[in-house]
């Protein structure tokens, strides 16, 4: 073993950093696969959106707490107004977080979103309006995440 080698930082946190990817690979897999072996459109937008919705919850209030140190939420004033509040940890303890965690995080984020387009994309091509439903609202949810986390991201950013 060389000492001059760079050590391997290996994930923080592990099991988050799977249930993270289960969730979002679940819905996508399960959209995929369906069609081979359900012939049910109501039972695949069904279980499909629930999985997506799933995944945006555990995405929104778990992982990306755990993994990046970020939370957000939309509430609406007494005025009726959509007001956006972010949660994130001080400058400190931001700059411990564990960088696999926050890559696999933010890549898995965006990537997520591409699936769901590519698979927009085909729904299009084979002109099924259904199915470009479920894969709309599905990629409503990724890309929820992905501008509230960015959102946050950048008020931490700010606060330097």
């Amino acid at each position: 073993m060389d000492p001059n080698q760079p050590v391997q930082e290996n994930y923080a946190n592990p099991k988050t950093c799977f249930f993270h990817i289960l969730f979002k690979a679940a819905g996508l897999a399960f959209y995929i696969l369906s069609a081979l072996f359900i012939d049910n459109f109501v039972i695949i937008f069904v279980v499909t959106v629930l999985l997506a919705a799933l995944d945006f919850w555990v995405v929104k209030n778990v992982s990306g707490r755990i993994l990046v140190g970020l939370r957000w939420w939309n509430e609406i004033n007494d005025l009726g107004e959509s007001v956006w509040r972010f949660e994130c940890l001080d400058q400190e303890s931001l700059a411990r977080m564990n960088k696999k965690d926050s890559w696999l995080f933010w890549w898995t984020l965006y990537l997520t979103a591409a699936a769901w387009t590519v698979l927009g994309i085909f729904s299009l091509i084979r002109f099924q309006a259904d199915y470009l439903l479920v894969v709309g609202v599905c990629l409503t949810l990724s890309v929820a995440n992905i501008v509230g986390f960015t959102k946050c991201k950048k008020g931490a950013l700010l606060k330097k």
